[in-house]
C-alpha cells in the first residue's frame, strides 16, 4: 500500500483526489504544523475478522484482582 503525507489545508483543496487515491489502494496521512492528526485508509482494508487470532485474552482476565493490586502504591 502506497503511504502518502499530505497538509490538512492542502487536503481539503484537493479532496476528491485524494479520495480517489485512497480508493484505488493509497493510505493517506494529514498533517498539521508537520505533525500528524489523521489517517485516510480505503474502506476495503477493514474486514471483520482480518486479524482473527491476533489477540489472546488470558483464562482468569474477569476473576477479581487480588487486594495487593490496589494497595501497590502503600
Amino acid at each position: 500500500m502506497q503511504e502518502e503525507t499530505i497538509n490538512v489545508k492542502e487536503a481539503s483543496s484537493h479532496f476528491e483526489d485524494l479520495v480517489k487515491r485512497v480508493a484505488s489502494g493509497s493510505h493517506i496521512i494529514l498533517q498539521q504544523d508537520k505533525k500528524p492528526i489523521a489517517h485516510i485508509w480505503p474502506v476495503s482494508n477493514r474486514v471483520a475478522g482480518m486479524h482473527s487470532g491476533s489477540i489472546e485474552t488470558s483464562p482468569d482476565f474477569d476473576q477479581e484482582l487480588p487486594e495487593s493490586y490496589w494497595m501497590a502504591g502503600e
